[in-house]
C-alpha cells in the first residue's frame, strides 16, 4: 500500500537544494510525482507531490524534518487519492498591464463568485521593454463549473481589465 503527500519547500536559495530533498525522497522508496519550484526574492520556494510506501512515510517525515538544520523548512500533508471528478471545462486566462496593487484580489474575487476553480496561477513583475515601467502578467489554468454562466464572466472580467487598464486574454484550453 502507498501513500501519496503533498509537500511545500522554502529556505534560502542555495545549490544542491532540490537534491537534498529528492535523495532523501528516493532513500525512504518514494516516487516523485510532480512538483512547481522557483527561486522567490532569495528564498526558493517549491510544492511537490511525492508517492510512498506506507510503511515508509513516518520515516520519511522524520528525515524531511531533520532539513530544519540546514535552513530549510518542509510542511507535508497526505493527499488520499479522491474519487475521479467529473471532467470541466478548462480556460487558460492571461493578464498583462502596468502592475498595481490589488489586480489578483480583483480577478481571484471575480473568479471565486462564479464558482471558478484556480488550477495554476503564475505571477511575474518585469521591466516593459520601451518604459521601464513595471508590468504585472499573470497566467492561470481555470476550471469552469457547468453551472458557470461563462458570458457574464468574461463579461466581468473584461470591466475590471477596463477599470485596471490591463489587458485580458481567455482561450478554451484543448482537452478541456
Amino acid at each position: 500500500m502507498h501513500s501519496s503527500l503533498v509537500m511545500t519547500i522554502i529556505g534560502r536559495d542555495r545549490p544542491g537544494l532540490v537534491d537534498s530533498v529528492a535523495g532523501i525522497v528516493a532513500e525512504h522508496g518514494g516516487n516523485w510525482l510532480e512538483s512547481r519550484m522557483s527561486r522567490l526574492g532569495g528564498q526558493f520556494a517549491g510544492i511537490l507531490r511525492v508517492e510512498i510506501p506506507a510503511a515508509a512515510e513516518q520515516p520519511l517525515l522524520k528525515a524531511l524534518k531533520a532539513l530544519e538544520a540546514q535552513g530549510l523548512s518542509v510542511v507535508a500533508h497526505s493527499d488520499p487519492v479522491p474519487p475521479p471528478a467529473p471532467a470541466q471545462p478548462m480556460r487558460s486566462l492571461e493578464i498583462m498591464g502596468q502592475d498595481r496593487p490589488g489586480i489578483v484580489r480583483q480577478i481571484s474575487h471575480a473568479l471565486a463568485s462564479f464558482g471558478v476553480n484556480v488550477e495554476e496561477l503564475h505571477t511575474e513583475c518585469a521591466s516593459a521593454a520601451m518604459s521601464g515601467e513595471t508590468l504585472f502578467k499573470a497566467r492561470a489554468r481555470l476550471s469552469i463549473p457547468e453551472s458557470c454562466n461563462v458570458a457574464e464572466l468574461r463579461q466581468r472580467l473584461e470591466k475590471i481589465a477596463a477599470d485596471l487598464i490591463v489587458d485580458i486574454s481567455w482561450e478554451t484550453v484543448a482537452g478541456g
